[in-house]
């Protein structure tokens, strides 16, 4: 069974066992056996910069992660070995314009998941705040016309926001007129029908249920999305990319239905399932604007302070890991400086996923002038 048949398959089974859950079923569902892990290629440690552009990855891991209940016997899907282009590696661009800084963070990972496919947008609008408490329209366009540049087929910009009316606040950033501008669709994932909704489940996942995700996750050709760089007051301790991708799971299928964003901000396991809910999907690419970024409170307001950075990246682990390092070095909130940074949560239950970098010596910040470089200097002892 490959990929696609693997993900659409779980997309039927999830989307009959969630309707089962949301008209008052009560039995737990018995999850499938947990899909074996891929192998990963370690690239060689290190962390000098490099000075010309990365060359593009080969391959890419295709990291379902769970399986989907309630079947009787997991399918096992085969998943392509990272490449040593792909793991540990982050773009990191020294800028103070935001368009400028996504164009040449994408030049610089090198790599083109995108060209002739559809592709899923998944922006950072978890509220209508200014960046960087939501995602800046100077980023969201960039982003927009570069996949476009790049030979993206079909785009669509998705989301579920998770303070206010998602469709209000797409209206308020600006993204649902841009949309018709630039001609990209917009989904509100909240507006999905039930039957649009797959439920994932993995036996040793910390999620009582498991979560939903839309089936245009499932089903799309490739995935993108954009985060910022912040803290998290309400004890996701910082929301980067792995924690950008709550914004992919339900509140909420059906009118009835077990609120899932209630579980996840009252369990003592939040952090842990925050990295949980990235087995759905394998990004082909992650951008992050550092340009501003909130090093407490968040994630719609807090104090603002300046890295002036774009960063762009395929593995979110490392993408994080950097992310962390950044806010230590502007002086961050007692948990999000607690310890070395591949012991935090978030990032550790990701190493145990396979998501993407093992540790931290697989990080490797790539870099192509000299203000960058300066800038990775001073990270990279944070991050080991």
């Amino acid at each position: 069974m490959n990929r696609r048949q693997f993900l659409r398959q779980a997309a039927l089974l999830g989307g009959a066992a969630l309707l089962a859950g949301c008209v008052g079923e009560t039995a737990t569902p018995t999850p499938g056996a947990t899909v074996a892990p891929s192998p990963v290629t370690q690239p060689t440690p290190g962390a000098a910069a490099i000075a010309t552009r990365a060359q593009p990855p080969t391959s890419y891991p295709t990291k379902e992660g769970p399986t989907v209940a309630p079947p009787t016997a997991a399918a096992t899907p085969t998943a392509a070995p990272a490449s040593a282009g792909w793991l540990g590696a982050v773009a990191l661009v020294k800028v103070t314009d935001r368009a400028d800084g996504v164009r040449r963070a994408i030049a610089l990972l090198g790599a083109n998941e995108v060209k002739g496919k559809a592709v899923l947008l998944k922006p950072n609008f978890n509220s209508a705040d200014p960046a960087p408490g939501s995602t800046h329209p100077d980023v969201l366009r960039a982003l927009v016309t570069e996949l476009q540049g790049m030979g993206a087929g079909k785009i669509t910009v998705g989301e579920r926001s998770g303070m206010g009316s998602t469709r209000n606040v797409m209206q308020q950033v600006g993204a649902l007129d841009m949309a018709t501008e630039l001609g990209f669709d917009a989904v509100v994932f909240d507006e999905l029908e039930e039957k649009q909704w797959a439920l994932i489940q993995a036996k040793d996942d910390h999620w009582e249920r498991g979560f939903a995700v839309p089936k245009l996750l499932l089903d799309s050709e490739a995935v993108v999305q954009t985060c910022n760089l912040k803290t998290h007051r309400f004890g996701g301790h910082f929301t980067l990319s792995l924690k950008n991708s709550v914004g992919f799971a339900a509140k909420q299928v059906g009118g009835a239905g077990y609120n899932y964003m209630s579980e996840l901000h009252g369990s003592p396991h939040q952090r842990t399932m925050i990295a949980e809910l990235n087995r759905a999907y394998a990004p082909a690419l992650v951008v992050m604007d550092g340009v501003e970024a909130f090093a407490n409170g968040g994630p719609d307001h807090g104090k603002v302070v300046r890295p002036e950075v774009v960063l762009a990246a395929r593995d979110r682990v490392a993408l994080d890991a950097v992310g962390v390092a950044i806010l230590r070095l502007f002086g961050t909130t007692p948990q999000v400086s607690a310890g070395r940074i591949f012991e935090q949560a978030q990032i550790a239950r990701a190493v145990e996923l396979e998501l993407g970098a093992r540790r931290a010596e697989d990080v490797r910040i790539v870099t192509a002038d000299e203000a960058s470089e300066a800038f990775a200097a001073q990270l990279r002892p944070l991050i080991s």
